[in-house]
């Protein structure tokens, strides 16, 4: 029996416990699928994250202009009702309708704020990444 080590018809020996091409391959091909998975999965959970804030701001905009309609409707009046009793109702309605369209605007403007943080994930952030997965690969080959 012999113990010397394992011909390769185009390179030769090959020294034991070191992976043939097959195996290299193969290995490549497995790490190369796990990483675009991985890829993929940290997309995926970031456009779930953005599309959360998306609709958190979406439902803030539309609840700012339903309570603004209804503070309009109700409280103009009562506002309007209160200040006619010291100024004319001309005047008591004019700064009722200014204090409340400056409240809607605030709430509509951090409706908008929300709306604007929740951007979609970034085609070079992930360019980068799938790079850097790529150099990783390559190092690892080199070594």
């Amino acid at each position: 029996m012999s113990t010397a080590a394992p011909q390769h018809p185009a390179t030769g020996p090959q020294p034991p416990g070191r992976p043939s091409i097959g195996e290299l391959v193969a290995r490549i091909s497995d790490q190369f699928s796990r990483i675009l998975r991985g890829e993929l999965e940290l997309i995926q959970m970031k456009a779930a994250e953005k599309a959360k804030k998306v609709g958190t701001g979406v439902a803030m905009f539309a609840v700012a202009a339903f309570l603004g309609f209804f503070a309009f409707a109700l409280l103009l009046t009562a506002a309007v009702l209160g200040l006619a009793e010291a100024l004319p109702a001309w005047l008591s309605a004019l700064i009722v309708a200014v204090v409340l369209l400056i409240i809607a605007g605030i709430v509509a403007l951090v409706g908008k704020k929300m709306l604007q943080s929740g951007e979609a994930p970034s085609v070079e952030e992930t360019k980068a990444n799938l790079k850097a997965d790529i150099d990783a690969v390559k190092k690892g080959f080199s070594s």
